[in-house]
Formats: structure tokens, C-alpha cells, sequence
């Protein structure tokens, strides 16, 4: 992080009189971005922290910087971070990246079998998910726990994502499963392996390299744009009622 003066580290419950500034520009910033969240009260963030399930941001003198927090959802098999904020006078300087840092690590260590996973619509926030691990995924790869998509309700585009019938929306869900990623793990240590191959006559040649999600993100951001344009044509020509169409697994044109 730039800023060597701000503490990122997991929430207490002397934290808790901060729950009011940190739902307060929740709301706020939900406002100014034209996009909806779901609304959380002072209270269920005092309780995160009691339960040692948040990260806090402070500056040394004790201001606030940033928060978020962890759901577990469909019987811990899933968990998200979610409520990611940060105080308007301290963005810029990488402090919602060392948050979600924070935040990951804290719910690998509490519910390591878990998929962790989130929906955003920021360009910014998928890149740093995408960093510790996240790719995109669909929509029927989430949890199915209604308590969680209720969260939705209080969006300005749940009327896209009702029309899609819980297929599909502007934001993009992204996914971290720690049983792929181990497997990934052991695949690339065994394709070190056997990096330099022999053809049949004779010349060496290194394996080609699998396309990436993270090393092709421009293109990505480029689809986010059209299926944005498509899917709200969609709502408007349809007056909110468009149908659902089919989605591939992967949305990211073949990429692993």
C-alpha cells in the first residue's frame, strides 16, 4: 500500500463506533455510483466485528479509512466479501486493494473449503479479485441461497437481473473455488516439469502457455461494455420483462 500511516487489519469490537460512518458513505457512494447494494444497518456491521469477520482501515490517529466484511452463504460453502468501502479522502492510494488482501486471507483462514466469490460492477475491483485468484464465472455457479440474492433487491438494476431470471445482470460474478486452485497447483508443477518437450525429430521447444483471464483483462473490459449495452436494450425494449438467454460456463471467450 502507498500510504505507510494506514492500518489494514481484522476489525474488533472496539471498532464498533465506527459502524454508522462506515454505513452512512456505504450508502452514499452506492448513490453516486447510480448502482444499488445491500443495505446494511450499524448494528449488523457491529456485529461482523464482534464475530472477527471484517477488516478495518485507520490512519495511525485513529481516522477511518475503509471497511469490509464476510457472508457465509448456503451452509458455509460459500462465502463472500462483502460491503468493500472506502473513506472518499483516501482513495487512490491502494487501500481497497490491501482490504480485500486483508479480507481474503482472514476468509481463507475461517472457512478454507469455502468459494469465495463476489458481483461487482467496478473494473478496479475485478482486476485486484482477479489478482488473488478470481475468475469470471455464471451466474448458476454462485450460491443458490435466496437470503443472499434478496441483497439484490435494493439494486437499480435488480429489474435486469429478475428479466434474466437469476441468469444474468451488469455485474460480473467472480469466483474463487480452492479445490480448482490446488488442482491448478499440482498441474503447473507437473508442466514444470515437463517444460521442454522433445518432437519426433529432435528439436527442444518450451510448451505453449494457456491464455489467461488476467493477462487478456483489456479484452475482457471490452465485453463488459457490450454486455452492458445488450443487456439494458434488452430491459428497455422489453419494458423489464426481457427474456432470459443462455450463457456459456465461461464467459471469456475459452480462456481457462
Amino acid at each position: 500500500m502507498e500510504n505507510k500511516d494506514i492500518i489494514v487489519r481484522a476489525a474488533t469490537a472496539d471498532d464498533k463506533h465506527y459502524a454508522k460512518t462506515i454505513t452512512d458513505e456505504m450508502e452514499a457512494s452506492a448513490k453516486a455510483r447510480g448502482t444499488g447494494i445491500a443495505k446494511r444497518s450499524p448494528e449488523y456491521v457491529q456485529l461482523k466485528m464482534d464475530e472477527g469477520k471484517a477488516v478495518i482501515a485507520l490512519t495511525a490517529s485513529g481516522d477511518w479509512v475503509g471497511f469490509c466484511y464476510i457472508e457465509a452463504w448456503g451452509h458455509e460453502k460459500f462465502v463472500a466479501n462483502s460491503g468493500l468501502i472506502v473513506n472518499p479522502a483516501f482513495r487512490g492510494h491502494g487501500v481497497a486493494k490491501a482490504i480485500k488482501e486483508k479480507i481474503f486471507e482472514l476468509s481463507r483462514k475461517k472457512y478454507p473449503d469455502a468459494k469465495i466469490f463476489g458481483l461487482t460492477t467496478g473494473l478496479a475491483v475485478m482486476k485486484i479479485n482477479s489478482d488473488l485468484g478470481y475468475e469470471p464465472v455464471t451466474y448458476s455457479e454462485l450460491t443458490d441461497d435466496e437470503e443472499f440474492w434478496k441483497g439484490c433487491q435494493s439494486c437499480v438494476n435488480f429489474d435486469v437481473l429478475t428479466s434474466k431470471k437469476r441468469t444474468n445482470c451488469l455485474c460480473t460474478a467472480m469466483l474463487y473455488d480452492p479445490v480448482e486452485k490446488e488442482k491448478e497447483a499440482q498441474e503447473k508443477a507437473e508442466a514444470e516439469k515437463n517444460k521442454l518437450v522433445v518432437t519426433l525429430n529432435g528439436n527442444i521447444h518450451e510448451q505453449r502457455k494457456k491464455r489467461r483471464f488476467k493477462e487478456n483483462f483489456s479484452l475482457f473490459e471490452r465485453w463488459l461494455r457490450f454486455k452492458k449495452y445488450v443487456l439494458l436494450k434488452a430491459v428497455r425494449k422489453n419494458g423489464g420483462s426481457g427474456a432470459a438467454g443462455t450463457s456459456k460456463k465461461r464467459f471469456f471467450f475459452g480462456w481457462l
